[in-house]
C-alpha cells in the first residue's frame, strides 16, 4: 500500500475543495531509499555508486487503469495503479545497501515527494549487481 505525502496530500485538497489550481507532474521519478521517508518527508535515498531515480511519465502507456490494462479511463473498484513496464536502475558501481522503500518525486533530484511505499522484501545492493528493477505490475499506487 503506497502513502500519500503531505506535500501531495495537501495540493489535493485545495485543487479540489477549494480555489487553488494544481498542475499534475509531468514526470514521475522513481526513487530508492535505504531508510524508508514518511508522509511529512524524510528518510535516506541512494546515493552514489551510479545512482539515478527513474523517470516513469505519468502516460496512460507507463500506468494501468484501475481495472487493469492502458487501454481507457479507469474505471475499476480497486483505487490503484501499477506500473505498466519495467522500471530499472542504472547498474550499481559502488554498495547501495539495502534498499528498505520506493518514493516517486516530482523531479529528477530533490523536488517534491508525491508518494511513497516500503518494499515488501528489502534488497541489499552490491556493487556489481544487476540493475535493480520493478517488472510490471510490481510497483502499486494506491488510494484509499
Amino acid at each position: 500500500m503506497s502513502n500519500a505525502t503531505n506535500y501531495l496530500e495537501n495540493h489535493w485538497i485545495d485543487h479540489q475543495f477549494r480555489s487553488a489550481p494544481y498542475a499534475k507532474p509531468t514526470a514521475a521519478w522513481v526513487a530508492l531509499y535505504t531508510a524508508a521517508p514518511s508522509d511529512p518527508g524524510g528518510g535516506t535515498e541512494v546515493t552514489g555508486g551510479g545512482y539515478a531515480r527513474v523517470n516513469l511519465p505519468p502516460l496512460d502507456t507507463n500506468w494501468t487503469a484501475t481495472q487493469g490494462g492502458v487501454a481507457g479511463a479507469s474505471s475499476g473498484t480497486s483505487g490503484t495503479t501499477t506500473n505498466a513496464v519495467i522500471v530499472t536502475f542504472p547498474v550499481p558501481s559502488a554498495d547501495w545497501g539495502t534498499v528498505t522503500a520506493v518514493a516517486i518525486y516530482d523531479a529528477p533530484t530533490g523536488g517534491n515527494p508525491l508518494v511513497w511505499a516500503p518494499l515488501t522484501t528489502p534488497r541489499d545492493i552490491k556493487a556489481g549487481d544487476p540493475a535493480p528493477r520493478f517488472q510490471p505490475g510490481t510497483l502499486a499506487i494506491a488510494v484509499a
